[in-house]
């Protein structure tokens, strides 16, 4: 089978990395790519919401499944158009149609879901520029710390958490009247802060049926310790030690089987990934959101725990049929630590070039924000590069994955030192 796999980052290099691995994959293209997917797949340069591109090339190289890896796509109804189309509709895609992606694409809808199918989260209030003024009086009544988060989609940037109440009602403002996040900030919901260890639950679904895939932590924040602008993400980590069985046993009652239901009950056909973005609130799981699909960094140290066949498993998924499969984890840990551009997540600059080792035994280098040139590979994003190490303990994966990171040089790289040390106290019981 010929696969196309849409999107240009760090997770869409760990699938064609991990698709390319089956026997099921005849050719595997990557739309647009980037320098790391170009050493197992042909790069196409089409945009992931160039609907009519992506169509013209799933026709002329006879593709039978197609991967969709960010949410912009997703969320603007990529799936809707193949099923809408005669001779695309036989086709294989992974990823929920648009009234699947809403889980992502507005919080409003998501948290309206939770509360109406009983998923357990945090209680909040949603806002408009019209009722700006009764939000900055639902925040006089609230205690500290106050978290504001842009209804659409904001790159993963659209969450504001602060101590102080008049730095939160200042950003409530900036983000309903001076477009601080653009169209996503038209709603802004003002939620209560979940104290905690976070989580991220991967399930994959075929309509009906769903398989949980492994879990991990990721580093939101810039800074080590936690500290300063939410980013895309500064590295992860699976398995996560705090989620034993009868954790994610409770996870999947109070919250898989519950968001399955409701799809079920809203009469939503979710076909493909939903990341469920938890906070351990005292050993018991709160969903702070959802996104359909998987996430990145996590993709990272997920997949290469994967020992199952990836075609298989979204075949399966397409098919209706993930009742059929059993899937199995390598019980090893992965520590994924990802090299950012000096000045991210604001300005940074991109085109520098790059010097890449070759990947040491037991680590994979996932590119993200990369490009090739006819000098080599430069720089072309934000986050630029993915290092993963593969341990029997955490602690050998921490090592590997860092030392990786050590040695990929290219100007003002930055990266956190701390991945994973924050989990070592679990270890240690």
């Amino acid at each position: 089978m010929n696969i196309l796999i849409i999107g240009s980052g760090g997770r869409e290099h760990a699938f064609a990395w991990k698709i390319a691995q089956s026997k099921k994959c005849e050719k595997l293209f990557v739309a647009p790519g980037n320098a790391g997917t170009i050493q197992v797949a042909t790069n196409v340069d089409i945009k992931v919401d160039d609907f009519e591109g992506i169509k013209n090339l799933v026709l002329s190289e006879n593709i039978g499944m197609v991967v969709v890896g960010p949410e912009d796509p997703l969320v603007k109804g990529i799936v809707d158009f193949f099923k809408a189309d005669k001779k695309l509709r036989k086709i294989r895609i992974i990823g929920p149609d648009a009234s699947g992606a809403r889980l992502e694409g507005s919080k409003d809808f998501s948290k309206a879901f939770m509360q109406k199918h009983g998923v357990p989260t945090a209680f909040s209030e949603t806002f408009t520029k019209d009722t700006l003024e009764a939000g900055l009086a639902y925040l006089d009544k609230q205690t500290g710390p106050y978290v504001l988060k842009a209804d659409g989609l904001a790159a993963g940037k659209g969450v504001i958490i602060t101590e102080n109440k008049e730095e939160a009602k200042a950003s409530l403002k900036e983000m309903l009247t001076e477009g601080k996040f653009g169209e996503a900030g038209d709603k802004v919901l003002v939620e209560q802060f979940l104290n905690g260890i976070e989580l991220s639950v991967f399930v994959l679904s075929d309509g009906k049926n769903y398989v949980i895939l492994p879990e991990a932590k990721d580093y939101k924040r810039i800074g080590e310790g936690d500290t300063g602008l939410n980013t895309g993400g500064m590295g992860a980590v699976s398995p996560v030690p705090f989620a034993d069985a009868a954790y994610m046993q409770k996870v999947e009652d109070l919250v898989v089987k519950p968001t399955m239901a409701g799809l079920q009950a809203e009469g939503i056909h979710y076909v493909g990934f939903i990341f469920i973005g938890l906070m351990n609130d005292n050993g018991n799981p709160m969903v702070i959101e959802y996104n359909a699909r998987m996430g990145d960094p996590e993709t990272e140290v997920v997949l290469p725990r994967i020992k199952t066949d990836m075609v298989r498993l979204l075949q399966a998924a397409a098919d209706g049929k993930l009742d059929k499969i059993k899937i199995s984890v390598n019980p090893k840990s992965a520590v994924t630590t990802m090299v950012v551009a000096g000045g991210y997540p604001e300005a940074y600059k991109k085109g520098d070039l790059m010097e890449i080792p070759v990947a040491e035994k037991d680590t994979v280098i996932f590119h993200a924000g990369t490009n090739t040139t006819s000098e080599g590979v430069v720089t072309n994003g934000g986050r630029v590069i993915a290092l993963t190490g593969m341990g029997r303990t955490m602690a050998s994966a921490v090592r590997k994955s860092q030392k990786m990171a050590r040695n990929i040089k290219f100007k003002k790289k930055y990266f956190r030192k701390d991945i994973g040390k924050d989990l070592m106290k679990y270890l240690e019981k």
